[in-house]
């Protein structure tokens, strides 16, 4: 019994030197990190949040430079399937029940992770979506729009797409239902 408490207690001294050690080592890189001050390179790393007029900017400023870099009178950013574009969608048919709604919010919101709204339900028979995000996510969420069968018998087509500039005001897809 007496040899199993002597173990028992130099398992833990050991572990608590161990402990020590390592805060000391801790303590040593961070005291590095300060006087080196590498902090300049580890922001490198962080993401800071722009506002939408500055990434719109930001974006002018890259499709200028791409277009001077490749010295054509067409842009590569018109067809960049990650330029962030945005998309009036003009639909008509049986619009406003809430089965459509709900396939236009699970489309847009969940599966494309889109950001919009959809008109709110009126006595029409048509409804608008504005949908921004990816040109891509953009381009294939106005195909499922077109194609126009979501089931239940319901017609629905699409009347005018027009191109609109993003705002960035939505966080998320919103659509209400009835």
């Amino acid at each position: 019994g007496l040899q199993n408490c002597i173990m028992l207690a130099t398992q833990q001294q050991k572990l608590a030197l161990s402990a020590r050690r390592a805060s000391v080592w801790i303590s040593t890189f961070l005291l590095l990190l300060v006087l080196c001050d590498w902090s300049s390179s580890v922001r490198a790393f962080v993401v800071v949040p722009q506002s939408p007029s500055s990434r719109t900017a930001a974006t002018s400023r890259i499709g200028v430079e791409t277009a001077e870099a490749a010295g054509s009178g067409s842009s590569q950013a018109e067809n960049d399937p990650n330029e962030i574009v945005a998309r009036r969608i003009v639909v008509t048919g049986d619009v406003q029940g809430g089965y459509y709604r709900s396939c236009v919010l699970n489309e847009a919101g969940r599966f494309r992770r889109l950001t919009g709204t959809m008109t709110p339900p009126d006595d029409s028979n048509t409804a608008e979506i504005y949908v921004e995000g990816k040109r891509k996510q953009v381009d294939g969420f106005l195909r499922w729009c077109r194609k126009g069968d979501v089931g239940l018998s319901q017609v629905v087509t699409v009347a005018e797409v027009i191109e609109a500039e993003p705002t960035g005001l939505y966080d998320g897809f919103y659509c209400k239902t009835r």
